[in-house]
């Protein structure tokens, strides 16, 4: 005599869905009546009495037993597919989406994208396979397959043969040396105009800055210095981007620690950063400076700290002169840094630092690896 049918033994997270399901009651009432089939074949009950409860065939609740024995709890949603049977096979189908992900300039096509259209005559004629399919039921394979109309974007990998080099260097001393870092970079330029921005405001009563079109102030840039271990964030506007503006930010930096330590400066490779003045003036002054890879500026810890610079000072703005436009930095600036970290919490990750330095330095040796 063959064993009735029955689910196999739920595991906890299995029965805890299935009991909310059932009790909340929800959901649809496909996924209500099989957790209830199912819950009710855990709790030791027989096919006929299941599908009396039910209110359903008893072949369908065997069924629905076996097809959670097999895959789980995705059988609540089963999949019923109507109508004629499929045309595509599973490999004509891996061959739409190969087609329909590759630009049709590779494929002898005179156009830089497929539409719908174009993409069925072309698969209708490709040399050595026939697919016949219409337009709608290949926007709907499209969007099974997890393929969707999207603009195209553009991105950029660093060319830079000493990139994984450079990164080490800044992780080194991020790690080692977290007091004696800093982090420097400019963001601008920066107009007198009014600037859209978002704040909090009525439904449907934003908040309005006027519109205009006349740029007589010039720009200016924000040189930004920004200390690891402290957690504090500086910096003036200047006119332009220059060597003389980065030597005069490096000097402020240095007497932010006077006593004589020596400091590591992180900073990008644009050319003002770098002249031979500035690396004169470094290697007197106990200044090492550790350069990002080329497009890689995202590694300069600074960059994060610009961000609310700019949505909390520039947007949503409407400064008359850049003399006001500055005082609102320094303001902000003033304000970020009287409410940065708590001094116990810098004290316990110094603490922690350390501990990791401790674990690391034999891998790394007793000195840090050379600035560039």
């Amino acid at each position: 005599m063959a064993e009735p049918v029955r689910v196999r033994r739920l595991t906890d997270q299995e029965g805890q869905r299935l009991q909310q399901i059932v009790r909340r009651g929800s959901t649809s009432s496909v996924r209500y009546r099989r957790a209830m089939m199912l819950l009710a074949s855990a709790g030791g009950n027989r096919v006929p009495v299941i599908a009396q409860l039910v209110q359903a065939d008893e072949d369908t609740v065997r069924d629905a037993i076996h097809r959670f024995n097999e895959i789980g709890l995705a059988c609540l949603d089963p999949r019923w597919a109507g109508g004629r049977p499929r045309l595509l096979k599973p490999d004509d189908e891996d061959f739409v989406i190969q087609t329909a992900t590759t630009r049709p300039t590779k494929l002898g096509q005179p156009f830089t994208r497929w539409s719908l259209r174009k993409l069925v005559a072309y698969l209708r004629k490709v040399h050595g396979r026939v697919i016949r399919i219409g337009r709608e039921a290949l926007r709907c394979l499209l969007a099974r397959r997890g393929v969707t109309f999207q603009r195209t974007k553009t991105w950029k990998e660093s060319p830079d043969p000493e990139r994984e080099t450079k990164l080490d260097r800044i992780e080194e001393v991020l790690d080692r040396f977290p007091d004696r870092v800093f982090a420097f970079d400019e963001f601008g330029p920066l107009g007198i105009r009014p600037t859209a921005g978002s704040g909090w405001a009525g439904r449907g009563q934003p908040d309005r800055v006027p519109a205009t079109y006349h740029r007589t102030h010039g720009v200016r840039y924000f040189h930004g210095r920004y200390s690891i271990g402290e957690d504090t964030l500086w910096g003036v506007n200047r006119r332009r981007k220059g060597a003389g503006n980065t030597l005069a930010a490096l000097k402020s930096i240095r007497a932010a620690r006077p006593d004589g330590a020596p400091i590591y400066v992180i900073l990008d490779n644009l050319s003002a950063h770098k002249g031979a003045d500035i690396r004169r003036w470094a290697k007197k002054n106990k200044v090492g400076l550790y350069f990002t890879p080329t497009y890689a500026s995202w590694a300069n810890p600074i960059e994060a700290h610009f961000g609310p610079v700019r949505q909390f000072t520039i947007a949503n703005s409407n400064h008359p002169n850049h003399t006001v436009q500055t005082k609102a930095l320094h303001a902000y600036l003033r304000w970020r840094n009287a409410n940065a970290r708590h001094r116990d919490v810098l004290a316990a990750e110094r603490k922690e630092r350390a501990r990791i330095r401790s674990e690391r330095g034999i891998r790394w040796g007793g000195r840090p690896l050379n600035a560039a």
